[in-house]
């Protein structure tokens, strides 16, 4: 086990080590210049000049990196013209929003968590539970409602189903407000009440894809040889099903919730365009469109160490439900 996880952290330090050079330089192939961009159009040549040495643009870029790497860790000044020193885990300063980009991430972050956990919980729930259903009852009626649901969510789109629910509950019934994010601390029903259509709408779509995949996995499974042996050993379907064929058979399902969760955590774009809502995705898109070095690489970091993260725990789960499965 130790020398497993002192694998996977090597890995993953490398894995974000090669993220973030190639993000920093991806973005000085970019022909727009973030100084220029913010300016407006009556700077001289001059103050665009001073601008950029002040922030430190006309660095080598190995000095720019080495810095940017240096304040991750440590901390680093600034500078005058970006807010004085910064503390540790410092991401820079973003030239749009003219604050830390640590301080943007902590207001936007716990949006984004709030819209994909509770889903994930949901769209797992739903998903692992009808495709269970679906194979335990083979060409049943429930069996076909369930393929049904899972084709129909299979075949939609976020935009389409959240205005489909934005239209029928928030402005045709008025059952729930306009969503939007209220901190869990503060109110929880209002919490709640404001991401609830966003969370419906992803556990709806990932729903379907995890019916299907759990419901061909369970078929699979309860033809298989450990099965057959167990129930010739006269166990009960119970046990049979649930601590030998559902254990076999949630191990892809863990792999594509690990993926799935740990991609969303980085940032839930459309989701959030289609409600209205402010969390990690749009403030990335926004940072790319402005050219704001600083807050597209630690959207990019952050959106990598939930991938890197949920990879190591999703290994971790497989030699938990599978015995089958040896960490080494």
């Amino acid at each position: 086990m130790l020398r497993f996880l002192v694998g996977r952290v090597l890995s993953a330090v490398f894995t974000l080590f090669a993220v973030s050079v190639l993000t920093f330089l991806m973005f000085f192939a970019l022909p727009r210049d973030p100084v220029a961009g913010m300016c407006p159009k009556n700077c001289d040549p001059e103050r665009l000049e001073r601008v950029r040495q002040e922030w430190g643009l006309r660095d080598p870029l190995v000095s720019q990196y080495a810095g940017y790497v240096k304040g991750v860790f440590v901390g680093r000044d600034l500078g005058d013209a970006q807010g004085g020193r910064c503390d540790a885990p410092c991401l820079g300063w973003s030239y749009v929003n003219n604050e830390a980009v640590t301080d943007t991430i902590a207001r936007v972050l716990p949006v984004t968590v709030s819209i994909v956990v509770p889903a994930a919980v949901l769209w797992l729930l739903l998903g692992v539970g009808l495709g269970l259903l679906s194979a335990l009852r083979r060409g049943t009626w429930l069996d076909r409602a369930a393929i049904g649901f899972a084709l129909a969510g299979a075949s939609t789109q976020v935009y389409f189903v959240g205005a489909v629910l934005l239209l029928v509950f928030v402005y045709t019934l008025g059952w729930l407000p306009v969503p939007g994010y209220t901190s869990p601390f503060d109110d929880p029903v209002r919490w709640a009440g404001g991401l609830v259509l966003a969370w419906a709408s992803l556990a709806f779509l990932f729903a379907a894809i995890y019916a299907r995949l759990f419901r061909a996995q369970m078929v699979e499974t309860l033809g298989e040889d450990f099965v057959r042996t167990a129930r010739a050993k006269g166990l009960s379907r119970t046990r049979v099903y649930g601590r030998h064929a559902f254990r076999a058979a949630i191990t892809p399902v863990v792999t594509v919730a690990g993926l799935d969760v740990g991609a969303a955590l980085g940032g839930t774009v459309i989701t959030e365009t289609t409600f209205g809502i402010h969390g990690l995705g749009r403030t990335a898109v926004e940072a790319v469109r402005a050219g704001d070095l600083p807050m597209i690489m630690a959207t990019v970091l952050i959106s990598a160490v939930f991938v890197v993260l949920a990879n190591v725990l999703v290994d971790l789960i497989y030699a938990a439900i599978d015995p089958r499965v040896r960490l080494g």
